[in-house]
């Protein structure tokens, strides 16, 4: 046993550490091994949206964030590049605009709404 004094945030401690000769040494009687942390599964995709209408173009999430103001409503013509939405995130207000010309098919988010990446905010037919 090889005793230490270590900080932790300003506290010192004394521990007590035992070196193991050999990976493949039994532990002394008393002892408990260690087992590894699990592991957490990966995040599933997110899904899309099930009021989407079939045939039409999504405008997902860049990023996660909060919807600031809804500029279209259901049935409005939008050209590419319109402003569709503002999203803030990180402090900072970002235009979500229309990828290309077409009729709003849904607004699937509204003001106040909390977004994470990938989440679909509005299809264009």
């Amino acid at each position: 046993m090889k005793k230490f004094l270590i900080k932790v945030n300003g506290n010192q401690y004394e521990v007590e550490v035992e070196e193991v000769k050999a990976a493949g040494a039994a532990a002394p009687a008393g002892t408990q091994a260690v087992q590894a942390a699990p592991v957490a599964a990966p995040k599933a995709a997110p899904k899309a949206d099930a009021s989407v209408p079939a045939g039409a173009g999504t405008v997902t999430a860049p990023m996660p964030g909060t919807i600031l103001k809804v500029n279209v409503n259901t049935g409005d013509t939008v050209k590419k590049g319109q402003v569709l939405l503002i999203l803030e995130a990180m402090k900072m207000e970002n235009e979500i605009t229309a990828p290309q010309d077409g009729k709003v098919a849904s607004v699937n988010v509204e003001k106040g709404s909390a977004v994470s990446v990938g989440d679909v905010l509005v299809s264009i037919s």
